[in-house]
This record gives structure tokens, C-alpha cells and sequence, in this order.
């Protein structure tokens, strides 16, 4: 341990380089609560979508990180929001026309659409931890609702309520003229309609520790901060939870970023110092929108473990974390076979590559073997020329290439062959587009299906890889990549894939021959 301290002390890998930031934090005394609390924020007010399985992916991987730069424990909270008033109904839920009679009421008051829960809030919640767990984070839950009411936050509620004059200092130049009039960093919730209301105060007794206000119809009401009748605006609430709770570190997307002097500083102004902060860049869908749980683009969780394995996703977390990324049902199959590259190359690797390695983080310092000895972008092109309906015809096609692999001995590449078979189904198939090759294209074709006809190399992958290489040299593309994008859109009907030596070897020679003189004879041209 000590001397794999020593290599993460200098590692360039960013988890290494933030949690050296929190090293620092508590390198003249420990924290008096006795643990460094790593926190994520969940705001519930749509399903959970990908960029949330993301936080929590990548503070754990810093988390990690510290905890192999430090002995001081750990904790990991995962925070719901789930108190915040429903401002307007998602368009990816059933019923909405029942959510629409609970707007501006919390989430966990607001019924569940999907009538599983006792709420909305604990529908999103469920999904949320349901997800979690099956990676298997080691993390707490809580909820907002929870806190507020069991009387976990009245102290620092009282505190704000003392501290008034300082936080709205610091709120009101950052607002509009308009909303200057009437903000107040106190949201009162209605004590007969439930809702959550955005109405000045007329006063803040703080020795008493009470707000006074008229609602909409001009009622003037008094309520206790505490006990859960009381929730703080959202931009107050959070540099107020990381007061209340001792956060020493927190991720937020780049959407938050201007907000940051807000939030430590209310932090400050509550007499706790600020976590630090790592600010990410924000996930975009397809377009290149940002993604939204409320709108329902880009992918879900869910729908991402239909294409590919839960230590993909990671990967891709782990990637850039600074750099905004498309995401796409495109990116799934390089995720895939990137996160399998890795993981082979452990095993070569001395230490401090380890550290540096993504598979380090995802799995926590003990990657396992790689067992995928055929990369996921093949197997989708041996899915697409075999019209594979099921796995088990790609495992037709595996056996030959590698006779002793098996789904026993090789669960991985099992595992990928069902996942490209659907992958293949759902969004190779719709999209594939042969094209005629051209007179110059036709010639290198024949020539390659007549030399693989006199092929006595076996299933030789690199040595298949050179034949193609030689045979496009030969027939003089320039540049060279000419020549495979032809391979791939006359016999594929994709405009790339995988090197088309392994592909030879994964098919089948005489295979492969065959199926050039097909698209030659323009069979391809009238699939449909």
C-alpha cells in the first residue's frame, strides 16, 4: 500500500489529482467529525437519467482515490432534493394530467404517476438506489424531505434564520430587479394546500425562529423554520446542506459553475468552511442539447445496460470528465471495446500505469480479466452480414474462430455477443445502406475474393489484415483508408468497422469470398 501511495502521490490520472486537493484540506489536523463526506445531489423532479449514475460514478472514483492517498474514513451521501415544489409535470410520465393538480407541491407529496409509490419524490428515489445498487456503490441515501422534517437540519434552519441580513446579501445582487422585491432565501409551504410558496416575507424573527407572510389570497401566516415546514431556496439550500452536514467535496455540472461563489458563500456565512468542488462538463444528446430528466433525451440508464455492460458506462464516465460529450446510442459500441482494451493491458502495466489505467478506478484498485477476445464493433458486423436474429449464431461463427471459448469460459464476450445481437437489431439494421462499387473498387474486390479463394494462412487475422493492405497498395487508393471504407459499404452496408483482417478470420475466408462476389453481383443493392 505504502509504496502504491507513492505512485498516486505524483498520478496525473484526475480522481489522484482531486483527491490530493482533499489531502491537502485536513493535511494540519483531521476533521472533527472523524470522516471526510464526499457528497452527490439528486434533484427528483424527472426519472433519473445517465448524467446522475455519472456523479456518483465519479465521486466514488475520487473517493477511491483518497482513500489510497489518506487513512482518514470515508463517507458517501447521495442527497434527493426530493422536497423541492413540482414546478412542471415531465413529458416522459403517464397521467400527466393528474400531476398537473399538484404543481408547486413537493415531490414527496405529489402521487406517484406510475402508482408503484407512496410519491413521486420516492418513485424517482427508487429508481435512483435500484440503479446504484445493482452497480454496487457503497453509498447512504437520504432525502431532503426526511431531513427537513425529522428536525436533522433545524439548527442550521435556525442558524439561517439568525443569519437573514448575510444570506440575502449575498442573493439579491445576483437576481433580477423584479425578483429583488420579493425573494426571500425561505420558502414557507402552505399549511392547508401543501404547496410551496414564492411569497416575500413580512418578517424574520430570528429568537424566535419564525417567518411571517400573507399567501396568495392575502392570509398572513407565522411558521417555525424548523420541522419540516420550512424549505430553503434552492441556491441557499445547498451552500446550507454543505454547512449542516460537513461536505468536503462535491461535483456539479458546468450549469452550476456560476454559481459556486453563491454557494460558498452562504457556506462561509453560516460559519462552516466550503467543500471543494470539481465541476464537470455537461452531457448532450444526439443534437447536442443538453440532456434532461424532464424532457427524456439523450439515454437512460436503463437503456443503456440493454446495449452494453454497467463497467462500459463507467468507462465513459471516466473519459474527459472536463470535456462536454455527445451522449449517444453511437458512443455505446467504442465505450465497450475501449473498456476491454484497457482491462487487457492491466495485466503489462507497471504501477504507476495502473493508477493511470481507467479499469483501476472503475473497479476500485482490482480490475478482472478481460474475457472478450472479440471486440464488440466485430461482433455488430458479424451480426449484420449473419442477419444474426440471436446470439447464439455469432457463437457459431466465435467457435470456429477460437475453439475453446464458450459462454462458461468466456461470460464476457457471451455477454456482448447478446448485447451486439441487440444493439445490431435495433439500430445497425434500420441504417445499413449498400452501395455498387465502382469500376476501380470492383477490381480490388475480385482480386481479394480470388486471393482469399487461394488463401492457405488459417484464420490469421494480422495475416489477413496485411493481404487487405497489400491488395489496396496494389490497386493504388489514396489515400489507403479509401479502400477499407469500400470494404465496409459494399459488403456491410456502414460507412466504417473493425480491421477487416479480423473480421476475414471471424467470418470465414471462403466466407468472406463468397460474400464479395454477392455484393458484386448486386444482391445487396435490392435489400430492403
Amino acid at each position: 500500500m505504502t509504496d502504491l501511495r507513492a505512485f498516486a502521490e505524483t498520478s496525473r490520472a484526475w480522481p489522484f489529482e482531486e483527491a490530493r486537493r482533499l489531502v491537502k484540506r485536513y493535511e494540519k489536523a483531521p476533521p472533527e467529525k472523524g470522516h471526510v463526506l464526499f457528497e452527490t445531489g439528486y434533484g427528483p423532479s424527472g426519472l433519473p437519467h445517465i448524467g446522475t449514475f455519472g456523479e456518483v460514478a465519479r465521486t466514488t472514483m475520487i473517493r477511491r482515490a483518497f482513500e489510497l492517498l489518506s487513512d482518514i474514513p470515508t463517507r458517501l451521501l447521495c442527497f434527493s432534493d426530493d422536497m423541492d415544489g413540482m414546478r412542471k409535470v415531465p413529458d416522459n410520465v403517464p397521467n400527466p394530467e393528474m400531476l398537473r393538480e399538484h404543481l408547486q407541491r413537493p415531490l414527496t407529496s405529489v402521487p406517484d404517476p406510475f402508482g408503484e409509490f407512496e410519491s413521486f419524490g420516492h418513485h424517482n428515489n427508487a429508481m435512483l438506489r435500484r440503479f446504484l445498487d445493482t452497480f454496487g456503490f457503497d453509498y447512504e441515501f437520504a432525502s431532503a424531505t426526511e431531513y427537513y422534517k425529522s428536525g436533522k437540519l433545524d439548527e442550521i434552519l435556525l442558524r439561517c434564520a439568525e443569519r437573514y441580513d448575510a444570506i440575502m446579501a449575498i442573493m439579491l445582487p445576483s437576481l433580477g430587479e423584479e425578483r429583488r422585491r420579493t425573494y426571500s432565501c425561505f420558502l414557507p409551504i402552505h399549511p392547508e394546500t401543501g404547496r410551496v410558496l414564492y411569497v416575500p416575507l413580512k418578517h424574520v424573527d430570528a429568537k424566535e425562529g419564525t417567518i411571517t407572510f400573507d399567501d396568495e389570497v392575502g392570509r398572513e401566516w407565522t411558521l417555525p423554520v424548523t420541522g419540516g415546514q420550512v424549505k430553503l431556496q434552492w441556491k441557499p439550500d445547498f451552500g446550507a446542506r454543505w454547512a449542516a452536514l460537513g461536505v468536503d467535496f462535491e461535483m456539479y455540472g458546468k450549469d452550476h459553475q456560476s454559481n459556486t461563489p453563491i454557494y460558498d458563500g452562504i457556506c462561509r456565512a453560516l460559519g462552516v468552511r466550503p467543500p471543494e468542488h470539481y465541476v464537470y462538463e455537461l452531457f448532450l444528446d444526439g443534437e447536442g442539447q443538453k440532456i434532461s430528466k424532464s424532457k427524456g433525451n439523450g439515454i437512460s440508464i436503463d437503456e443503456w445496460l440493454l446495449y452494453a455492460p454497467t463497467e462500459s458506462l463507467a468507462y465513459f464516465m471516466f473519459q474527459k470528465p472536463r470535456t462536454a460529450k455527445r451522449l449517444h446510442f453511437d458512443v455505446i459500441p467504442r465505450a465497450v471495446d475501449e473498456y476491454h482494451q484497457q482491462l487487457a493491458a492491466y495485466p503489462r502495466q507497471d504501477e504507476a500505469q495502473r493508477l493511470a489505467n481507467p479499469v483501476w478506478h472503475i473497479h476500485e484498485g482490482n480490475p478482472p480479466e478481460s474475457t472478450l477476445i472479440v471486440p464488440f464493433s466485430m461482433l455488430l458486423n458479424l451480426a449484420s452480414v449473419a442477419s444474426a436474429e440471436k446470439k447464439e449464431t455469432l457463437w457459431g461463427f466465435i467457435r470456429r474462430y477460437a475453439p475453446g471459448a464458450s459462454p462458461e469460459t468466456h461470460p464476457a464476450l457471451d455477454e456482448a455477443a447478446g448485447h451486439a445481437v441487440r444493439y445490431y437489431q435495433d439500430f445497425v439494421k434500420p441504417a445499413k445502406t449498400y452501395r455498387a462499387a465502382d469500376a476501380k473498387e470492383k477490381a480490388a474486390l475480385s482480386d481479394l475474393a480470388a486471393r482469399l479463394d487461394a488463401w492457405e494462412g488459417g484464420a490469421d487475422a494480422e495475416a489477413l489484415q496485411t493481404l487487405c493492405y497489400d491488395i489496396g497498395k496494389a490497386h493504388e487508393f489514396e489515400p489507403l483508408r479509401d479502400w477499407f471504407r469500400a470494404l465496409y459499404e459494399v459488403l456491410l452496408g456502414a460507412s466504417e468497422g473493425p480491421r477487416f483482417g479480423g473480421f476475414i478470420a471471424l467470418y470465414g475466408v471462403a466466407e468472406t469470398a463468397a460474400l464479395i462476389r454477392e455484393a458484386l453481383s448486386g444482391a445487396f443493392l435490392t435489400k430492403p
